[in-house]
């Protein structure tokens, strides 16, 4: 495959997705995304490990010798220890993210308290729950009743039902 061609674009395509990709991680890092930058940090770093794929390819002889050489293998191994490592559960149930706990609480509220929280009575939230398709027959359900224990599931319904706070 002769990549030559294409030099004057390759590069430039892994410059851009690498700051795209490098300013929405900071961004999210410090939790200041905003918009659709985590969506595009997750869809637009593709650009980035195709553009990459093919820099390699474009530089092979060049990317081979990195394999011969000891700092070359040292850092390589490093990230590559890193990535097994990041493998591992850390924290909460299971690995859950550190929001689980809490999300399962409400979830596991009775629609009675939970309308609470949510600044409603009990029957306008069975209403907004029956909207969504769910079937209530008693302010002693919960959410976790009615959707299962699935964590998505029980964050997409409360999500719909408890009011947006704006900061």
């Amino acid at each position: 495959m002769n990549l030559n061609p294409h030099r004057p674009w390759i590069t430039p395509l892994v410059i851009g997705a690498f700051f795209l990709s490098a300013v929405t991680g900071v961004l999210m890092f410090f939790h200041l995304d905003s918009g659709l930058n985590k969506t595009a940090h997750e869809w637009l770093s593709w650009a980035m490990v195709i553009g990459v794929t093919l820099h390699v390819l474009l530089n092979m002889p060049a990317f081979k010798r990195y394999f011969t050489q000891t700092p070359g293998k040292l850092v390589m191994g490093v990230f590559a220890a890193v990535l097994l490592l990041s493998f591992i559960p850390a924290g909460g149930a299971g690995g859950e993210p550190g929001f689980a706990p809490p999300v399962r609480a409400l979830a596991r509220a009775p629609i009675a308290v939970l309308a609470q929280v949510a600044g409603t009575s009990p029957d306008d939230l069975k209403a907004q729950l029956q909207a969504q398709g769910l079937t209530v027959t008693s302010d002693q359900q919960s959410v976790a009743d009615l959707v299962g224990g699935d964590l998505r599931k029980q964050i997409g319904t409360l999500s719909k039902v408890l009011p947006a706070t704006q900061p």
